[in-house]
């Protein structure tokens, strides 16, 4: 089966440029995430996609993730709960309320996405 990837839109604050993400349902594509990249590019992301909202569920860690990353938590109506800029190595990192969708993205596209915004996932 082909790798799903989706483009990243938020009508409330219209991206400069398109974000490319994969889409991570399985355990391992969500386990494994951005681990031992050390690049990311400005356009490339992570939606990490659970069955329900939790806030354990859509924890992340950064052991073995060389970069920083911008980290958005969406509940399952896709608006944004919470939003971090996760630092490489760091051991945990939680939303704020329960979230469904994890977006991890590379750190300078953090201050394009806002608590309250809707994102919306497009097939590419």
């Amino acid at each position: 089966m082909a790798e799903k990837i989706v483009i990243l839109s938020n009508p409330n604050n219209l991206l400069p440029s398109p974000i490319r993400a994969r889409w991570c349902v399985s355990f391992f594509s969500r386990l494994r995430g951005f681990m031992f990249r050390r690049e990311l590019a400005r356009d490339e992301g992570l939606v990490l996609v659970e069955g329900r909202e939790s806030r354990m569920d859509t924890s992340i860690h950064m052991f073995f993730v060389w970069t920083d990353l911008a980290v958005i938590w969406l509940n399952a109506e896709r608006e944004i709960v919470d939003t971090v800029l996760a630092r490489a190595w760091r051991p945990f990192y939680a939303p704020a309320k329960p979230a469904q969708y994890t977006i991890e993205v590379h750190p300078e596209r953090l201050n394009e996405f806002t608590v309250g915004d809707k994102v919306e996932f497009l097939d590419e």
